[in-house]
């Protein structure tokens, strides 16, 4: 497939490249650079039409003073290939090993925190829920609390609305998809109100410890397929306030292709029969 030309104001020079890549590893924690020069270059250019600036000097130095258009541009590089039923067998673990394990210190009607970062736009946390409506047969007893984060405002905002296409829903049983989707409007299906207003949806930044103070800790943490885009500072970062938001014994969920072991040594590593997890100790700061 033949690229598209770029606008002339659209290309950077190689100071200009590593100016903006550095703000974005800042604000993000995400490693950009040379070698996705096109794929910068064409959100750059996105982002001059739609400001109506003029170049990359004069639109830079507007977006350090401009909250809203810094949260646009973070928009525009995110990334959020995602669907539900996504890694099934991480799933399958929550429900047969990682709740049984945490009920053993509860009492039926206690709340169990689930946080799902990046949330993408909501099947992440959504599958969740579903996944435990079907699996777990004690999930009526506990009061199951379950958050969506990401940086990304605009998949935020998806999340809530909660409409997803045929792609999305490829996984799930025609059963689970008549049981908790909306029949189909223009190719695409709506999860019902009640699994909506279930799940609840939030901004955080993994590697900005004080802006996730707020969310409290949590006894399970879903951070899948995202390290893998930060560099070892960043993952160190992350890795850190990850910890921070488990509860102890609280158990933490990567992505397949990604290590605890190789960040971090702080969390134990915990072998079940559906997935290796990474558990925060108990009676360790």
């Amino acid at each position: 497939m033949r690229r598209s030309p770029l606008p002339a104001d659209a290309h950077l020079s190689a100071d200009d490249l590593r100016r903006l890549c550095d703000y974005l590893y800042r604000q993000t924690g995400m490693l950009f650079g040379e070698t996705k020069r096109y794929y910068i270059e064409r959100r750059v250019a996105d982002r001059l039409l739609a400001t109506g600036s003029p170049n990359f000097t004069i639109y830079f130095s507007a977006l350090r003073a401009d909250p809203e258009e810094r949260e646009r541009l973070i928009n525009a590089f995110t990334v959020n290939e995602t669907y539900f039923y996504r890694e099934e067998h991480q799933l399958a673990c929550l429900s047969r090993s990682l709740l049984p394990d945490l009920i053993t210190t509860r009492r039926p009607g206690d709340k169990i925190r689930i946080w799902s970062a990046p949330c993408s736009t909501g099947e992440e946390a959504y599958s969740i829920a579903i996944w435990l409506l079907e699996n777990w047969r004690m999930v009526d007893a506990y009061n199951v609390e379950i958050i969506g984060s990401d940086i990304d405002t605009r998949v935020l905002e998806a999340a809530h609305q909660g409409l997803y296409g045929e792609r999305a829903l490829s996984r799930l049983s025609a059963e689970v998809v008549e049981a908790y989707f909306e029949p189909p409007h223009r190719h695409r299906r709506q999860i019902i109100s009640d699994l909506r207003e279930s799940v609840t949806f939030n901004q955080a930044n993994l590697v900005d410890g004080p802006s996730l103070a707020g969310q409290g800790t949590f006894d399970v943490i879903f951070c899948r397929n995202v390290l893998i885009y930060f560099d070892e500072d960043s993952r160190l970062v992350a890795a850190g306030n990850l910890y921070d938001r488990l509860a102890p014994g609280g158990y933490l969920c990567l992505g397949h292709t990604e290590s605890m072991t190789r960040i971090s040594d702080r969390f134990l590593v915990r072998r079940f029969e559906d997935a290796i997890v990474y558990q925060r100790p108990t009676g360790v700061k």
